[in-house]
């Protein structure tokens, strides 16, 4: 039951990150492909944690789980947020800034055997620095742009910014509760995918 609810969550969430993908390819503009990268990368993670609990963590899922969930998907929202306010010059760091994850989540020493088909604790498994600290530093920074984007521009977006917020929190308690099973995260991470794809496509309310 745990990896079905897990693999639905990927499911849901890669449908959300496609859809933004086709909107992208018919508007180009860069927030929506940043965008689409975190959802996708949110899928995948929830993929990876599907996997793990149907046919036990490996090393190769922990990575991909990691990655994906643990260092790029709040960078990547935190990014599409920034280029929707017009930071453009943002676009450049925030892909060297993915360049690191990959290496990080590649090279990093796994310090104990992996095994079970429980979430594995990355605080057990990878030492602070450098993979837990550009962990840290990616969803912090990725976290307040977003946030503070949403507020920022939350009179011209009421009900997207509240959802975009209000999926940010979801997610962060789904992470904070990882530790009770794929099953009750996975119920988080398909909350929180219908909440931030709500945001990033509500309209902006017309200004005259």
């Amino acid at each position: 039951m745990e990896a079905l609810l897990a693999f639905g969550a990927a499911l849901l969430a890669l449908r959300l990150g496609g859809a933004l993908v086709a909107r992208w390819r018919a508007r180009r503009r860069p927030e929506l492909a940043a965008w689409a990268a975190a959802l996708v990368s949110y899928a995948i993670a929830a993929g990876a944690m599907a996997w793990g609990a149907a046919a036990g963590w490996s090393e190769l899922t922990f990575r991909v789980y990691y990655l994906f969930g643990g260092l790029l998907t709040a960078a990547l929202l935190g990014l599409g947020s920034l280029l929707f306010y017009g930071w453009r010059r943002t676009l450049f760091p925030g892909l060297l800034y993915v360049g690191l994850a990959i290496g990080v989540a590649i090279a990093a020493p796994i310090h104990d055997d992996i095994a079970g088909t429980n979430i594995p604790d990355a605080q057990e498994q990878l030492a602070f620095f450098p993979a837990r600290f550009v962990a840290i530093l990616g969803n912090s920074i990725g976290t307040l742009a977003a946030i503070g984007v949403a507020i920022a521009t939350i009179r011209h977006r009421p009900l997207g910014n509240v959802l975009i917020i209000t999926g940010i929190a979801v997610a962060a308690a789904g992470s904070a509760f990882a530790g009770l099973g794929a099953a009750r995260t996975a119920v988080f991470v398909a909350i929180a995918a219908l909440l931030l794809y709500g945001g990033f496509t509500a309209r902006s309310v017309a200004t005259h």
